[in-house]
């Protein structure tokens, strides 16, 4: 079998996503962030109520990335998006075309659904990451700044302190 094929991912594959995850954040410089577990992505991507979905990309019969992604909302156009939130491909994967293979079917999944957005985030750093995403079309939105809550803050603005 050769090429490049796309499959949703299953539970099945949560030590393969987590090994993803690992690669990625190494990737990143984050590795110290990560605290996810098989249990955890099961529950949340396969279980009751799934918060996310993800897709493998295989290179020759064998896993060379992923991408996982959720439904977002946009008011101002009254249709659901997708979110991309990480898109990622072994090293030794990289200039094949999987990236780009994960992307294009999470776009035509967006048109499928009737989206009306298909977007991400991309560390200012990651100029290999930026440059690919031009060449595919996509447009930085230089106009917003991303705010996260998280930990402590996050468990204080929920309880209104």
């Amino acid at each position: 079998m050769g090429g490049i094929e796309i499959k949703s991912a299953t539970a099945a594959d949560c030590a393969l996503l987590l090994s993803f995850i690992r690669q990625l954040a190494e990737y990143e410089h984050l590795s110290h962030e990560v605290v996810a577990d098989e249990t955890g992505l099961r529950e949340s991507l396969f279980g009751e109520r799934a918060g996310a979905e993800a897709v493998i990309g295989y290179l020759d019969g064998k896993p060379a990335g992923f991408a996982l992604f959720f439904q977002n909302y946009s008011t101002f156009l009254a249709r659901p998006g997708i979110y991309l939130e990480d898109l990622f491909v072994k090293p030794e994967c990289r200039g094949r075309g999987v990236g780009q293979a994960l992307l294009k079917h999470v776009a035509r999944e967006a048109v499928r659904r009737k989206c009306g957005r298909f977007e991400w985030s991309v560390l200012d750093w990651n100029q290999p990451a930026i440059d690919f995403y031009r060449k595919l079309g996509a447009a930085p939105l230089n106009d917003w700044t991303i705010f996260r809550v998280t930990g402590e803050a996050l468990e204080r603005l929920g309880q209104g302190q």
